[in-house]
């Protein structure tokens, strides 16, 4: 091989990336036992509340840290015998039931709602949506009907209702944008003020009307139907019902022909409501 050659070659081994780990790649040794890539990515999952605390670039080494400590504390465990009692066992039995049903859950439910599912249900959310009226107004906030009355006068004299917001709205947010509240469907803001903003017409300025806030001079700037949502904007919603539609038809299908027995006749009729609660509350 050329001077060159072994030049390049050896460039190359220096720069070569390090092969990908996969879920079997052994990251540490404790005792006989080993931690892998797994057992780190199953810690993720299981520790994620507390894996928000913790800084990016140090989270793989706390959930080493915790998994050293979770090996050396279960040997000592096993070998004090704790792993034989009957508590224990049953505790091993649910934590395995637990892991198994999110497995089903992950298998057959999460994947059986698709994008085209998701799709579906938004193209049906606006068939049946219902526009509602919609109102774009500003407002100027003050502590008394004389002050109101006062700032009405100038307004129907020529006054710029931006500028007297921002000068003597009492509405912490009027400085920065006039008294802008965008726009706003029925049943948002308190009735008063509801009330006379709708009864406005694009341009009009209401006289002074008082709600537990203060006294309000309102201006409506436009009226428009509302529009439904993007599915961009709804669909995760979307998707989360669907998956809850889909788990509760999956655990009704799972129980058919499975005799239950709860000894209990109380607490048979409040598991018995409680699974109708369920059905009532899934989407259709």
């Amino acid at each position: 091989m050329s001077a060159m050659a072994q030049d390049a070659a050896a460039n190359a081994a220096a720069t070569a990336q390090p092969a990908a780990p996969t879920p079997d790649t052994v990251v540490a040794k404790v005792g006989d036992d080993t931690i892998t890539e797994a057992d780190i990515s199953f810690a993720s999952e299981d520790l994620a509340q507390e894996l928000a605390n913790v800084p990016p670039d140090q989270r793989k080494a706390f959930l080493l840290t915790v998994l050293i400590d979770m090996k050396v504390m279960a040997k000592a465990a096993k070998d004090a015998g704790m792993d034989q009692t009957d508590i224990f066992k049953r505790r091993l039995a649910y934590l395995e039931e637990r892991a198994l049903r999110r497995a089903y859950f992950a298998e057959k439910v999460t994947t059986a709602v698709t994008p085209e599912a998701v799709k579906t249900a938004y193209d049906k959310y606006v068939a049946d949506f219902k526009p509602q009226d919609q109102v774009h107004a500003r407002h100027i906030l003050v502590s008394s009907e004389e002050d109101a009355k006062a700032i009405k006068k100038e307004l129907d004299g020529g006054a710029s209702f931006e500028e007297l917001a921002k000068s003597k709205s009492i509405d912490p947010s009027a400085k920065q944008n006039g008294g802008d509240l965008g726009f706003f469907s029925a049943g948002q803001m308190v009735k008063p003020f509801e009330d006379a903003a709708f009864k406005l017409e694009p341009g009009q300025i209401s006289d002074p009307v008082q709600s537990q806030f203060g006294w309000h001079i309102i201006k409506v700037e436009e009226k428009r139907k509302s529009a439904p949502p993007t599915i961009e904007q709804i669909g995760p919603q979307l998707q989360q019902q669907l998956m809850f539609k889909s788990f509760d038809d999956a655990i009704a299908a799972l129980k058919q022909g499975v005799k239950i027995d709860i000894p209990d006749a109380a607490l048979a009729d409040a598991v018995k409501q409680q699974s109708q609660q369920a059905e009532e509350a899934a989407p259709n």
